[in-house]
């Protein structure tokens, strides 16, 4: 029977060792999953809130061991970890708060109007949710907490590198009162997985990760006639326009291009800047990039981590190289320093053009692509020039223009307005083209996955 090891990103040093489940095992927990969801389903919504609440309370509790675990296993930032867990915390208060609300029949007529009916949304079996480790609580949390609700049971892969977290989640829940059974984490590899998609109990598939991922996923469980949500990452554009706060847009694109370590499927990768403003933007975004302090993840005072593997280290440093290659500048940046510890510096690049990685593909880690745009529309037209649509943001000093693009033009499931953020348990998650499609968050979550149910009275 093969093994995972997890490794610690900055320090090189192996965390704990996990056993690759058998086949059968695997689909016991299924089977077992299935058994827990058909009491689980006999609860009201309200009834189901309290459970999530206590799960809330319990990750409060867990919050520094949490953040740390996450720390170790993927590079986070402790600060950042804790800030993870406090929203894990308010998206299952959230779901116990608005879940019975969003859920709740509704009366409806048929007939022309003479008689009535109701539609329900009923729960419908066990969810295969498969999630990457750049938010080792969150990815997950999101799929679960929203499905608790709904009234369904749960099966987690997690990503092989925060097999901890994954584990260590479940074992919160349970601690808080969820039965055993409705939440299962399995370790396995590719080919298990794909029996999993198949097994006749699972009713659903979520995933969030690569788009060729998701492609195999998507048709794999297409396959099968299960529905699936799938959130595919992205190279969102930050757009400055010739009306843009400079300094407020240089300020918040170094976070929106930093947060997580740059490996946010909703960072700003992409910064569209338009002639009027684009030598001081320039000046000023390379500037506070430069300044960027690379260190120990556990200290307060660092701003940036290391990357989550050396998988991962390799495939941006190969990126960057082969932007440069095909044209592009080096900034600042690009030069990680020999020693332990997946480290990448802050990097810009600029003069990016299509056919480059940092223009066409997804850079995960603290690289920004800089790209010069003739005015407001031409911008808009580069950003939406990319095969993926999942954020991106507008900086414009004149609000209704910004929120007229955003709304009409920008082909994407999330805009930003002169700001940067990474999700709102009250607003829709997800997004267009290759970044898949579905939605989380914001009540449409609990939706994705019941049985719109229509019942006709006589």
């Amino acid at each position: 029977m093969s093994k995972m090891e997890t490794i610690n990103p900055a320090t090189e040093t192996a965390i704990a060792t996990y056993e690759v489940m058998d086949p059968s095992a695997v689909m016991a927990k299924v089977e077992a999953c299935h058994a827990a969801f058909l009491d689980w389903r006999s609860l009201s919504h309200r009834d189901r809130a309290p459970y999530l609440t206590k799960i809330a309370k319990a990750l409060r509790n867990h919050a520094g061991e949490l953040a740390e675990l996450m720390t170790r296993e993927v590079g986070k930032l402790y600060r950042d970890g804790k800030t993870e867990v406090e929203l894990c915390a308010q998206i299952f208060e959230y779901t116990a708060e608005h879940g019975p609300a969003e859920l709740a029949d509704e009366t409806r007529t048929h007939g022309g109007g003479e008689k009535s009916g109701i539609v329900t949304f009923s729960p419908i079996g066990v969810i295969y949710s498969i999630q990457p480790w750049n938010f080792p609580l969150y990815q997950p949390v999101r799929v679960l907490a929203a499905n608790l609700m709904a009234g369904n049971g749960v099966v987690l892969k997690h990503a092989s590198i925060c097999t901890g977290s994954g584990l260590k989640l479940r074992e919160i829940c349970i601690e808080a009162g969820l039965p055993e059974d409705l939440f299962q984490v399995v370790i396995i590899d590719h080919d298990t997985s794909d029996e999993l998609i198949a097994h006749d109990l699972v009713r659903g598939v979520t995933m969030t990760g690569s788009d060729g991922a998701g492609r195999h996923i998507g048709a794999l469980a297409s396959k099968h006639l299960k529905k699936t949500v799938l959130e595919l990452g992205s190279n969102d554009a930050y757009l400055v326009l010739e009306r843009a706060d400079v300094e407020l847009a240089v300020k918040t694109s170094v976070m929106g291009r930093l947060f997580n370590n740059g490996e946010t499927c909703v960072s700003a990768k992409r910064f569209v800047v338009t002639d009027a403003v684009y030598d001081a933007f320039v000046d000023a975004f390379v500037d506070q990039m430069k300044a960027i302090k690379l260190g120990d993840p556990m200290d307060e005072d660092t701003q940036l981590g290391p990357l989550s593997s050396q998988d991962q280290f390799d495939t941006v440093a190969e990126q960057v190289t082969k932007s440069i290659a095909k044209g592009a500048t080096l900034l600042c940046g690009g030069d990680p320093k020999d020693g332990t510890g997946h480290y990448y510096p802050a990097t810009v690049l600029a003069e990016v053009t299509p056919g480059m990685p940092a223009y066409d593909d997804e850079i995960f880690g603290p690289v920004a692509a800089v790209i010069r745009a003739k005015d407001d529309e031409d911008a808009m037209r580069i950003a939406n020039d990319s095969r993926y649509g999942l954020g991106g943001g507008i900086f414009c000093q004149d609000e209704e223009h910004a929120m007229k693009l955003a709304r009409d033009h920008f082909d994407t499931g999330m805009v930003r307005i002169n700001s940067f953020g990474a999700a709102d348990p009250n607003m829709p998650f997800g997004g267009v083209k290759d970044s898949g499609y579905g939605r989380e968050h914001g009540g449409f979550g609990m939706k994705e996955f019941v049985n719109i149910k229509a019942i006709f009275r006589p």
